[in-house]
């Protein structure tokens, strides 16, 4: 059933519970919404300072086949992801140089609140690039922190008048023996935790976990304690509540923010509106280069464009991101990512050259074993497990084997829905019009010799073509000649 056909009518039908990995108890859930008429997410966004990596792109497309997943099963989304465009500090502690300030003097910008504004602008368009490349479903609202600082502040003030902080030197921090539920997202142990080696404690500080809801600085947002940032976690909560409600569904993120950001998120946010902020909390795994963490301070960090300089696209990118279920670590390497190509262009090929896109009804039998995976915490690799069995299946015929992939597609978004034509262009066949001269001559000439069955001139002829910047691939409509990687 198309997507779109889900949104007809005041109540949604659901087709299918769906179950989540829920990092708050550890468990799979079946999915149930506070408000069975709509689902309100929310996903942790990137701070732009900088262009974000290859691992920073999983959580968003996580986030994009959860939504893909329950709009499948009926259910309306209302999604936010917000930027953090100020403040954000260079560890998960309120210690460290913040990112915002060394990208300004990385880019020799003034350390100011307009500079930081231009500076976010630019990777803000960067960012949702990347998205528009990947495929993923915007947002119904992109939250940028700087728009909400008069209710951060607010925020804040309330927690003040509600008794959880209290005020040092250098800023307002949260107090977490006043929320004694702070770190059950992970079940963390606050008795055994100890100042981390990167973060240098504040004496000031009552616990080593208390955290920064207001920074002080000469730079920044007048407030009633001083100039200054509103802490990092703040805003999330703000943002989330402003844009969501007190209460939200679903909070995805990268398993590195589980055990300090999302925790400081439930405490403040409980503490203020005294609901349950979050009912499922989804975090994906690291991925690798090398069997380490991708990083741009470890200088391993590969990014969109380096992945379209060397001829890849989003497509690749994802699919190959959906080979691996999302909670599980991954490690990235050039040769893995060709395999995904070569496998996703095979898809492509059948899909715009054998199948021409002509469609019949979906194999019924096929599309529930897929949607099941889908439905059984977003199983991608056993979805698409699924989808090549489906491909080799003789029994079926190409239009229904076309239909079933549309259908698919319609989830993973791997680039088999584009039209006809734009489809067989991005295979990079090139027509005969469009060759130089010379190689359209030597692939007519190699036509002249396979009908001879001249093959030791063919194969040469072939060579020859490829020395010119193209491959030549036989068919049986004609060559097809394409341009060589």
């Amino acid at each position: 059933m198309p997507l779109s056909q889900l949104f007809s009518g005041k109540a949604p039908i659901i087709i299918r519970e769906v179950k989540l990995h829920n990092t708050e108890s550890g468990k799979l859930e079946v999915f149930k919404p506070i408000n069975e008429k709509k689902v309100k997410v929310y996903s942790c966004g990137p701070t732009v300072y900088d262009n974000v990596h290859i691992g920073n792109l999983r959580p968003f497309i996580m986030a994009d086949i959860l939504k893909r997943t329950l709009m499948r099963n009926g259910y309306l989304i209302e999604h936010t992801i917000n930027f953090t465009d100020f403040g954000h500090l260079s560890d998960d502690g309120d210690a460290g140089e913040d990112k915002m300030t060394k990208g300004l003097k990385r880019e020799g910008l003034p350390i100011t609140l307009d500079a930081m504004r231009q500076l976010s602008d630019r990777y803000i368009k960067e960012f949702t690039g990347d998205v528009a490349e990947m495929r993923i479903l915007e947002p119904d609202t992109w939250a940028r922190a700087s728009d909400y600082v008069k209710k951060q502040i607010g925020f804040v003030k309330t927690l003040e008048e509600k008794g959880y902080t209290y005020e040092t030197s250098d800023g307002v921090y949260f107090d977490i023996s006043k929320f004694p539920k702070y770190g059950r997202l992970g079940n963390l142990d606050i008795e055994q935790m100890k100042a981390g080696a990167r973060v240098e404690l504040s004496t000031e500080k009552k616990h080593p976990a208390d955290f920064a809801v207001w920074k002080k600085s000469n730079l920044g947002w007048k407030s009633r304690w001083g100039t200054g940032f509103p802490g990092w976690h703040i805003e999330c909560s703000t943002m989330a509540i402003a844009t969501l409600g007190k209460e939200i569904d679903i909070h995805t993120g990268g398993e590195d923010l589980a055990n300090t950001h999302h925790n400081a998120e439930i405490a403040q946010s409980e503490a203020a509106t005294g609901k349950q902020f979050v009912k499922y909390w989804l975090h994906n795994a690291f991925i690798t280069i090398d069997n380490t963490k991708v990083s741009k301070s470890l200088g391993n960090a590969i990014n969109m464009h380096h992945l379209l300089d060397r001829g890849f696209t989003g497509d690749d990118y994802r699919y190959w991101l959906l080979t691996a279920h999302y909670r599980s670590p991954v490690n990235f390497s050039w040769e893995a990512l060709k395999a995904a190509k070569q496998a996703l262009f095979r898809l492509k090929r059948h899909v715009y050259e054998e199948y021409k896109q002509q469609t019949a009804i979906p194999d019924k039998a096929y599309l529930e074993r897929f949607d099941e995976h889908l439905a059984d915490d977003l199983d991608t690799p056993g979805a698409i497990a699924v989808l090549w069995e489906m491909v080799k299946d003789n029994s079926l015929d190409n239009k229904t084997k076309c239909g079933t992939l549309m259908a698919m597609d319609e989830v993973l978004e791997i680039g088999l829905s584009d039209n006809l034509t734009e489809g067989v262009r991005l295979l990079g066949v090139v027509a005969a019009e469009d060759l130089p001269e010379k190689v359209l001559q030597l692939v007519n000439r190699r036509e002249a010799a396979r009908t001879a069955q001249n093959w030791l001139e063919a194969d040469n002829l072939r060579e020859e073509i490829k020395l010119n910047g193209y491959t030549v691939e036989d068919a049986a409509n004609g060559p097809k000649v394409t341009k060589a990687d």
